[in-house]
C-alpha cells in the first residue's frame, strides 16, 4: 500500500524519503475518520462566530448603566472589535511560524487552550481596560486557531472534497454567530438574568462549548503530510496505514493503489526569508490573489457587520435585546452560502466560483447601500437584503482561506496563511471598525451608505482579481498545486541543510 525509501540520517531530518503518503491521502474515500477530523477541527469557528456576535449584540448593554463595565457602546464596537484583529492578526503571524516549525497538532491544542482562557477571563470584566485587554487575547488564540486549523485540514482531506469541506468549516463561523445571537437575547433579558450577569454568562457558556471541542481535538492526529517533510517518515507511514486499514474495514473493500510518489528532502524548519521569497518572487500573482480576498472580506464583515446592531437601534430603534433576532437570519444566509455553493468550487472550479461570489454580493451590497440611502428600507427589509448579500459573501470570505491554504507549498502552508490573514485583516479589520464605528453610530444615513460602499467596492475588486489570477486547484493534490520546496526531481542531487 506503500513504498517508502530513505537515505541515512532521515529520522533526524537531514536525509531524503521517497513516499506516496499525499496520494494515499487523496485516494481515500470519505470515511468516520474524516468526520472525526472536521467536528475536531472545524468546530473552533462555531465559538468564533459564538465570540464575536455576542460582543455585537451586547454593546448596548454593556453601555448601560448597571452593567458593572463603564464602557460606551462605540467602544466595544470599535476599539474592542479593533484589539480583536489585531490580537488576531498577532496571534496568527506568531503561532503560524510554530504551526510550520513544531506540527500542527501541537499547536491546534495550545491556541484553543489560549483561545478559551482569554474568554474565561473576559466574563470576569470589571473594568473596560480588562475588556479590552482580553478581548486582544481572545484574538490571539483565535489568529492562531486559523493558521493551525486550516492547514491541517487541507493536508488531511482527501483533494475531491477539499474545497467544499474547507468552505462549510469555515462557513460553520455562522452556526456560531446563530447561537450567539439566540444566546444574547435570552442573557440580555432582564427578567431572567441581571444586566450585569447575563452578558458575563454568555461568555462562559463559550467556555464550556471549547473544552467540550477540546476534548474531541485529542484525537485528531498529526498531518502526515507535515511529519514526513520534517524527519518523521516512519510516523506519516505508521499513521496513514492505520487510517487506510481503518477505513477498509469501515468500506468492506480494498483501497486502490496511490497514484504516485514523491521524494523529499526532510527539514527540520524554514526561515522566513525563505517564506517571503517563496511567496511573493516565486508566486506573486497568488501573492496578489490573497491579498485582494482578504482585504475585500475583512473589509465587509470586520468593518460593516460588527456595527450591524447598532444600525438597527440607530435608525430602526430596534430595542437592544432584539437585536439577536435579526442577526440570527442574516447568520443563517451565511452558513447556507458555503453550506448549499460550496460542491461547486469542486466541480465548477475555483476560478469561476470566487470571481462570481465576490463580484456578486459587492453588487448587491451597492444596491443595498442604494436602498438604504433612500430610506426605503425597514429593519426587517435591511435584513433580507443583508441576507442575500451575504450568502454569496460568506461564500467568497470561506473561500479566501481555502485559496491560501493551497496554493503555496507544504513548507509555507500555515505561515502563508497566517500573512494573508494578518494582512488583510489589519487593513480591513482594524481600520475598518475603527472608521465604521463611527459612521454607523453617527446617525447620519450618509456615513452608514459610504460604509456600504467601501465594503462593496473592496468586494468587486477582489472578484476581477480573481477572474485573472485564481488558480485551478479543484481536485487537485496540493503538491500538484504547488510544489513542496524540499521536493526532489528526477535526477537532481538532494538539498543539504
Amino acid at each position: 500500500m506503500s513504498a517508502t525509501s530513505s537515505s541515512p540520517g532521515a529520522g533526524a531530518g537531514t536525509g531524503t524519503v521517497t513516499t506516496a503518503v499525499p496520494a494515499r491521502l487523496d485516494r481515500l474515500p470519505w470515511s468516520r475518520w474524516h468526520w472525526m477530523i472536521v467536528i475536531g477541527l472545524g468546530t473552533v469557528w462555531i465559538l468564533d462566530g459564538l465570540e464575536v456576535t455576542i460582543v455585537g449584540n451586547i454593546a448596548g448593554r454593556l453601555a448601560e448603566d448597571g452593567s458593572g463595565l463603564d464602557i460606551t457602546a462605540a467602544q466595544v464596537t470599535g476599539v474592542a472589535a479593533a484589539l480583536y484583529v489585531a490580537g488576531a492578526c498577532s496571534g496568527a503571524l506568531f503561532f503560524g511560524w510554530l504551526t510550520d516549525r513544531y506540527g500542527r497538532k501541537k499547536l491546534f491544542m495550545v491556541t484553543l487552550a489560549v483561545y478559551l482562557g482569554a474568554t474565561a477571563m473576559t466574563a470576569l470584566s470589571f473594568e473596560s481596560w480588562w475588556f479590552f485587554l482580553f478581548r486582544f487575547l481572545t484574538g490571539f488564540g483565535i489568529g492562531g486557531e486559523y493558521a493551525a486549523i486550516n492547514s491541517a485540514i487541507d493536508e488531511l482531506i482527501p483533494s475531491l472534497y477539499r474545497g467544499r469541506v474547507d468552505l462549510i468549516i469555515n462557513g460553520s463561523y455562522w452556526l456560531g454567530a446563530i447561537g450567539g445571537a439566540l444566546l444574547s437575547i435570552v442573557m440580555l433579558d432582564t427578567d431572567i438574568f441581571p444586566e450585569d450577569l447575563g452578558w458575563r454568562l454568555s461568555f462562559a457558556l463559550g467556555v464550556v462549548l471549547g473544552l467540550v471541542i477540546l476534548l474531541v481535538r485529542r484525537h485528531v492526529p498529526e498531518s502526515p503530510r507535515w511529519q514526513f517533510i520534517h524527519g518523521q517518515g516512519e510516523a506519516a507511514e505508521e499513521l496513514v496505514g492505520s487510517v487506510e486499514r481503518e477505513i477498509e474495514a469501515e468500506k468492506g473493500a480494498e483501497l486502490p493503489p496511490p497514484a504516485r510518489e514523491i521524494t523529499i528532502h526532510q527539514r527540520k524548519s524554514i526561515g522566513f526569508g525563505t517564506i517571503a521569497k517563496t511567496v511573493f518572487a516565486r508566486y506573486p500573482r497568488r501573492a496578489v490573489l490573497g491579498l485582494a480576498l482578504f482585504i475585500g472580506q475583512a473589509f465587509l464583515y470586520n468593518a460593516i457587520t460588527f456595527g450591524f446592531g447598532t444600525i438597527l437601534i440607530t435608525f430602526f430603534d430596534v430595542p437592544t435585546g432584539s437585536t439577536g433576532y435579526y442577526f440570527a437570519v442574516i447568520a443563517a444566509g451565511n452558513f447556507l452560502g458555503p453550506l448549499l455553493l460550496g460542491r461547486l468550487f469542486d466541480t465548477v472550479g475555483r476560478r469561476i466560483m470566487i470571481t462570481s461570489t465576490y463580484l456578486l454580493s459587492g453588487l448587491l451590497l451597492f444596491g443595498t447601500a442604494w436602498l438604504f440611502g433612500r430610506g426605503s428600507l425597514t429593519a426587517t427589509t435591511l435584513t433580507v437584503c443583508w441576507c442575500v448579500v451575504l450568502f454569496f459573501a460568506s461564500t467568497g470570505a470561506s473561500s479566501a482561506y481555502l485559496t491560501v491554504s493551497e496554493i503555496f507549498p507544504m513548507e509555507t502552508r500555515a505561515m502563508a496563511i497566517a500573512f494573508f490573514y494578518a494582512l488583510g485583516t489589519a487593513a480591513g479589520g482594524i481600520t475598518g471598525p475603527l472608521v465604521f464605528a463611527d459612521l454607523t453610530a453617527s446617525g447620519v444615513v450618509g456615513d452608514t451608505v459610504l460604509a456600504f460602499q467601501i465594503g462593496a467596492a473592496l468586494m468587486c475588486a477582489a472578484g476581477i482579481v480573481a477572474a485573472f489570477f485564481a488558480v485551478k486547484a479543484e481536485r487537485r493534490s496540493l503538491e500538484d498545486i504547488a510544489e513542496p520546496l524540499s521536493a526532489v526531481r528526477e535526477g537532481e542531487a538532494p538539498e543539504r541543510g
